[in-house]
């Protein structure tokens, strides 16, 4: 499994849905040529979710050459504190918190505890709870308002990028023209021949606020290429949640 796959795969395995009525929302706006990225910019902060709880369940097809599966999980989150999953008969269960990321899994009776600098050194850059949970609520991986971006148009999409790319890797935001959502957030490492790209295919709306409903994920390393899908079903908001986890006696320690 490559490296962006096998980041990709303990996010969903340590993170990532009974529920209400949604609408799917379609992208069918022109961009406006005239917007500036600062306006660009604050259209989309206007569009962050608010909420305390979320629960839903999620779809997740995973693709790699000819083989291919798919699970469903129930989904938790308790907004800037926990994103918690539990795969059924608690098979799976992981928990992630701003400190730290947790997962057990009973199949092979393994478990990991630990903090998110291995998913750092992987991704290249510094990897958080806010990151996890921007991609998952579909927000941008970085914040918009704290970097320094440039705006352009490419294929009816608005683009976002910083004016100077980092050196370790290169970025680029796309947001749609009808509600500035972020369309696709791509993270490029050319001397690694990785590339990461995150396509929000289409939202919903829930309580007069947008999430995504399916997300496509596309992890390539050199020629080897892994493609997640994520549909987010029966999404519901601001319920009493409880976020149960603890590791089983007995469990044997992943060493990443």
């Amino acid at each position: 499994m490559n490296k962006y796959a096998l980041l990709i795969s303990i996010l969903l395995t340590s993170l990532v849905y009974n529920c209400k009525s949604s609408k799917t929302i379609s992208d069918s706006g022109e961009v406006n040529y005239k917007l500036s990225t600062k306006q660009l910019i604050k259209e989309n902060a206007k569009q962050t979710p608010d909420f305390k709880t979320l629960q839903c369940k999620l779809k997740i097809t995973y693709s790699q050459k000819d083989k291919s599966q798919t699970h469903s999980v129930n989904f938790r989150v308790k907004k800037d504190e926990a994103l918690w999953i539990n795969a059924t008969f608690s098979i799976i269960r992981a928990l992630a918190t701003p400190e730290k990321v947790s997962f057990y899994n009973k199949l092979d009776n393994t478990y990991f505890d630990g903090d998110y600098k291995y998913l750092s050194d992987l991704l290249g850059t510094e990897l958080d709870f806010q990151k996890v949970q921007n991609l998952l609520l579909g927000e941008a991986l970085f914040s918009l308002k704290e970097g320094n971006y440039k705006g352009g148009f490419n294929d009816g999409s608005y683009v976002v990028q910083p004016k100077k790319q980092r050196e370790l890797f290169e970025i680029f935001f796309l947001l749609d023209p009808s509600f500035f959502k972020v369309k696709s957030q791509q993270i490029s490492q050319p001397k690694e021949f990785r590339h990461l790209q995150i396509d929000y295919m289409s939202h919903q709306e829930i309580e007069k606020q947008l999430f995504p409903e399916r997300i496509k994920v596309i992890a390539v390393e050199a020629e080897e290429e892994v493609i997640i899908g994520l549909e987010f079903k029966g999404l519901s908001l601001n319920e009493d949640l409880r976020f149960p986890f603890k590791i089983p006696s007995g469990f044997k320690e992943i060493k990443l």
